[in-house]
């Protein structure tokens, strides 16, 4: 079995969120399940494809309404992955220093095209064609209605969303940009008024998943607009929780980390990974340490962060770190923090690879107070390097974390995002660390739940063999 992804982002080759971090592990666990998955993504002017070199595979235009662009499709001469991957160089419209922006219309609709046009080429057609979010939503579409791609109308296709509160709505002027395809189904593509990828992914592939079961059963519910379709075509949809890279994110070999340790040495381990933390922050080791990760945008919570901090720093003997971008009005007022509460607060506003890593060892608590979390990877990595999360349950943040207060539960939960309650999930925190024998029980227990790909890949390989055909 032949399985291709597309996808805008793959992990290390071009990151925004987690949908790289997907992407660039799933394929390499089906690998070893014994099929050929394999990445077709987009070539961008970023530090990956400037530190490697590339040969072209093939060339040709494509007619984008009436104008036409070149585009070639390329392949790593050294293969640093566990997966083949095929890079969209559109040089006109792709190939940019960055992954999203403001209008990526004419983009994504370029991108998808050759990316099939160059499909239909090889004489070993995919068995299955799994898409990502919106930005491939109309690969769906464009397999079952447009004349040119009649070849695929049998090859089943897959969307998985990642995130549905982005859509790549665009207006119908535009539609002239889709390959020609029967009129009379046009309707497949409009919701609400805008031509929406993601929704006309929705209708037209066969079936449909999120990244965690909750996620599915939520989105029913509030789906930015999208709740009735997906409430109608909930028969085609099933959820199925995100896996991360054992590998990749393993205490014993992170390279990035001060100080590897295992499950038996995780409190020496994580102290060393917390000292330099603190040493580098201006934070005190002996407090206990709470962190965050992420984008600082309302979909994490973070507006409340100011009010929270704050209130938390005033009240309770502890340290805060966070590292993210993101709302500007958001990112300085937590810069401002730092001179109200020096050395038991900070903030690295960017991002760090090397820093996430190392405070995922070194905090003690990770805060993921989301309003909105299809499935979450920071809990899970959190969870595997021997750190309590404190989450808002929702999403893949319910099915990950059980709360203390039940049976065989680990993590901190709450019901709402709000102030008091991440305030008083916090608390909790405290009182859980103060209790220092159960805190290190804990932080053995969470080390040893499996969370990695395998599962996952094995169920998405259950979900191709369900629909491939022969």
């Amino acid at each position: 079995m032949t399985i291709i992804h597309i996808s805008a982002e793959c992990y290390p080759i071009a990151k925004v969120g987690g949908l790289a971090d997907v992407v660039g592990a799933l394929p390499k666990y089906q690998n070893k399940e014994g099929v050929t998955s394999q990445v077709i993504m987009p070539f961008y002017n970023n530090t990956f494809t400037k530190e490697n070199s590339f040969s072209t595979i093939y060339e040709s235009k494509i007619d984008l309404g009436n104008q036409d662009f070149e585009f070639r499709i390329l392949v790593l001469n050294e293969k640093p992955l566990d997966f083949e991957v095929f890079f969209v160089d559109v040089p006109d419209l792709v190939f940019k220093d960055y992954v999203y922006s403001m209008d990526d219309t004419d983009r994504f609709l370029a991108f998808q095209i050759a990316a099939l046009d160059w499909l239909l080429t090889l004489d070993k057609k995919p068995d299955i064609i799994h898409c990502h979010d919106h930005h491939t939503g109309l690969i769906p579409f464009m397999l079952q209605e447009s004349y040119k791609y009649e070849v695929f109308r049998k090859t089943p296709n897959i969307l998985t969303i990642h995130n549905a509160q982005y859509q790549g709505w665009f207006s119908h002027e535009k539609v002239g940009l889709i390959p020609p395809f029967n009129f009379d189904h046009v309707g497949l593509l409009d919701w609400g008024g805008s031509i929406n990828p993601l929704a006309a992914g929705i209708k037209c592939a066969w079936r449909v998943t999120t990244v965690s079961p909750s996620y599915m059963n939520e989105l029913q519910q509030a789906a930015n607009g999208l709740e009735s379709l997906l409430s109608a075509e909930s028969a085609k949809c099933s959820g199925i929780l995100n896996g991360i890279d054992w590998s990749v994110w393993n205490p014993e070999t992170d390279t990035y980390l001060e100080k590897n340790y295992s499950i038996e040495t995780v409190a020496s381990g994580a102290a060393a990974n917390k000292k330099y933390l603190c040493e580098t922050f201006n934070l005190d080791s002996n407090k206990p340490l709470f962190a965050f990760i992420g984008r600082l945008v309302d979909e994490k919570g973070s507006d409340l962060f100011p009010e929270v901090f704050k209130n938390a720093l005033q009240k309770n003997n502890l340290n805060i770190l966070l590292l993210g971008s993101g709302v500007p009005f958001v990112e300085s007022q937590l810069e401002a923090l730092k001179k109200d509460f020096v050395g038991t607060y900070n903030a690295f506003i960017g991002y760090n690879e090397k820093l996430s890593h190392i405070i995922y060892a070194g905090a003690d608590f990770l805060l993921m107070p989301s309003r909105v979390e299809p499935c979450g990877l920071n809990q899970l990595y959190a969870l595997r390097y021997g750190t309590i999360p404190i989450v808002r349950s929702i999403g893949g943040l319910k099915d990950t974390v059980i709360d203390i207060s039940e049976e065989n539960g680990f993590g901190i939960s709450h019901l709402n995002v709000t102030v008091p309650e991440i305030n008083d999930a916090m608390d909790r925190g405290i009182v859980l660390y103060q209790d220092q024998t159960k805190y290190k029980k804990l932080r053995k227990d969470i080390m040893k739940i499996d969370h990695s790909w395998d599962v996952s890949a094995q169920e998405y390989l259950n979900l191709y063999k369900s629909i491939k055909t022969d």
